[in-house]
C-alpha cells in the first residue's frame, strides 16, 4: 500500500511553503513564520509532527462535532469504497446512499422540508439556494424577485455567490462583489452597537433592517433574506431572543422566502439537530454541510421546503445545475453513519443538557477578566471581546492585534482557539469531557493574563 513518505518538520514547511497555497492565508507571512504541521488526531486533541498534543477547541473548522478518531464512521467510508467508491447522480442515475441520505435528513427537519439538493461544501450549497430562489420566482411569475437581502459580517461561503451572500467587506473588495441583486443589512450584534437599546430593543430594531430594506428595494423585487442561526465566522454573534421572531414576522408579510444557513449550527452545534428548531424559525431552505460527516469528507446540500420543491418539480423542466459530486456515495455512508452516532450516543441532548451548560458556566467566568468587556455562549458556540478598558468597553488599537496575541498563545499553551478580529471563539467537539472543558477555560484565562502583560508592554 502506497503511504505518504515520513519527513521532519522542517522538510514538510519547506514542500509546504514551495508548493502549497492555503485558504484565507497571507502567504508571504506564513513562509516566515511557518505552518503547523497537524499528523494524528483523537478524541479533542489533534498532534503535530513532532508529538505535541493540542485541545482542538475549535472542532476543526465547526465540523468535527463528533471527535476524532471514530472508527465506525472509518469503517463506513471503507465499506462504501469497495462496494461503490463512485458514481453520479446525473442521467436518471441514484445511488443506495445518496437515497437513504436524503430520506435520514428529511425525517430530521421540520415537516415542510421532504426533499434534498447535495453538493460539496457549504458554498456550493448557498451557490445552490441562489439559483432555486431565482428559479422559483421565475416560475412564479415574478423574475423581479431576484433580491437577496443578506447582512452585513455575514460568512456564507467562499465562492462567488456564496461570498456576495457573505457580507465580508474584504472579501468584496479583492473580488469586484458583490454580484448584482445581493443586498447587506445590520447583523444582530449588541456588543458591537452603540449599546443605548436594551439587547431585547436591539433585536427587534435589528430585525426591521431587514424591514427598511425590501421597502427601500421595493417587496416587488425582494426574493428572500438568508442569515445563519448564529453568526459563526462573523464572531460567534448571538442574536437577542427577539430578533428571529421578527425576521419571521417580516419574511410572512412580505412573502419572501427564508433561507436558515445551517452549515455550522445544523448537526447539533446549538443542542437541537438545526438551529431553526432552536429559534422557532420556519425556514424554507437549509444549506448545510460540516457537521453532517463530522467533517471525515465533505459533503453539503441544500434541504427545501415543499413549497418551493413542488414548483421547481412541477413547473420548472430540468434544473441546470449540479456538482460531479453532488451525493458522492463515500461522503452519503459517512454521513449516514454519523448521524447514527450521534443518536445513539445523544450526543446532541448532551449539548443542550450536559456538556454544553457546562462550558457556558466556565466561560462566563472569564467575564471578570481585565481584558474581557463580554463572554457569550449558546449550546457549543462562544466567544470572548477583547477590549483594553474594561468600563468604556474601548477596543484596542487594530493593529496591536490583540485578539492575534491571546491566540496565538492559547494555541502555545496547547488550546485551539480562534480570533475574529478582537472577538476570541470557540467551538469544540461534542464530545468534550468536563475536564477537558477545565483545560480549555483555564488555557484560555493563562493566554489572557500572559496578553495582558504583553499588550502592556507593547503600549506607545
Amino acid at each position: 500500500m502506497a503511504a505518504i513518505e515520513k519527513r521532519s518538520r522542517d522538510a514538510w514547511q519547506n514542500l509546504d511553503s514551495s508548493h502549497h497555497l492555503h485558504p484565507f492565508t497571507d502567504h508571504k507571512a506564513l513562509t516566515e513564520k511557518r505552518a503547523r504541521i497537524v499528523a494524528r488526531a483523537e478524541g479533542v486533541y489533534i498532534e503535530d509532527v513532532d508529538g505535541k498534543r493540542i485541545l482542538d477547541g475549535m472542532s476543526g473548522l465547526w465540523c468535527v462535532n463528533a471527535g476524532y478518531g471514530r472508527d465506525e464512521l472509518v469503517d463506513a467510508a471503507t465499506a462504501q469504497l469497495r462496494e461503490l467508491p463512485y458514481y453520479n447522480n446525473f442521467f436518471q442515475c441514484a445511488h443506495p446512499p445518496s437515497i437513504e441520505l436524503a430520506a435520514t435528513l428529511t425525517q430530521l427537519a421540520q415537516p415542510q422540508f421532504n426533499r434534498v439538493f447535495f453538493a460539496g461544501s457549504g458554498s456550493e450549497a448557498n451557490d445552490t439556494v441562489v439559483r432555486m430562489v431565482r428559479r422559483y420566482w421565475d416560475l412564479q411569475g415574478q423574475p423581479g424577485r431576484h433580491t437577496i437581502i443578506s447582512r452585513k459580517n455575514a460568512y456564507h461561503g467562499s465562492t462567488v455567490a456564496a461570498a456576495s451572500l457573505g457580507g465580508m467587506k474584504p472579501m468584496h473588495r479583492q473580488s469586484g462583489l458583490p454580484i448584482p441583486g445581493i443586498e447587506h443589512v445590520e447583523q444582530p450584534y449588541w456588543f458591537g452597537s452603540d449599546r443605548s437599546l436594551s439587547p431585547e430593543e436591539f433585536g427587534v430594531e435589528a430585525a426591521r433592517s431587514i424591514e427598511r430594506k425590501i421597502r427601500e428595494v421595493g417587496p416587488e423585487n425582494v426574493a428572500a433574506f438568508i442569515g445563519e442561526p448564529v453568526q459563526g465566522a462573523g464572531g460567534v454573534v448571538i442574536p437577542p431572543d427577539t430578533y428571529w421572531p421578527e425576521v419571521q414576522r417580516i419574511c410572512d408579510e412580505y412573502g419572501i422566502l427564508l433561507i436558515s444557513d445551517e452549515v455550522i449550527c445544523g448537526f447539533g452545534r446549538l443542542g437541537s439537530w438545526f438551529g431553526a428548531d432552536h429559534f422557532g424559525t420556519r425556514p424554507d431552505f437549509m444549506p448545510f454541510a460540516k457537521g453532517v460527516t463530522s467533517g471525515y469528507l465533505p459533503l453539503g446540500g441544500v434541504l427545501v421546503a415543499d413549497r418551493v420543491a413542488d414548483v421547481l418539480i412541477d413547473k420548472g423542466g430540468e434544473f441546470f445545475h449540479g456538482y460531479t459530486y453532488s451525493g458522492h456515495p463515500v461522503a452519503a455512508a459517512v454521513a449516514i453513519a454519523n448521524i447514527e452516532l450521534l443518536k445513539r450516543e445523544n450526543l446532541i441532548a448532551r449539548v443542550r443538557d450536559d456538556i454544553g451548560p457546562y462550558l457556558a458556566a466556565r466561560w462566563q467566568t472569564l467575564a471578570d477578566h481585565p481584558l474581557v468587556g463580554e463572554a457569550r455562549m449558546i449550546g457549543l458556540m462562544g466567544a470572548i471581546e477583547i477590549v483594553a478598558d474594561k468600563t468604556t468597553l474601548e477596543r484596542f488599537d487594530e493593529q496591536r492585534e490583540a485578539g492575534v496575541v491571546v491566540r496565538d498563545i492559547c494555541i502555545e499553551e496547547g488550546v485551539i482557539l480562534r480570533a475574529v478580529g478582537d472577538t476570541i471563539i470557540c467551538a469544540p467537539p461534542f464530545t468534550l469531557t468536563y475536564a477537558e472543558a477545565d483545560v480549555l477555560v483555564d488555557t484560555a484565562r493563562l493566554a489572557l493574563d500572559k496578553a495582558r502583560r504583553k499588550l502592556e508592554r507593547a503600549k506607545p
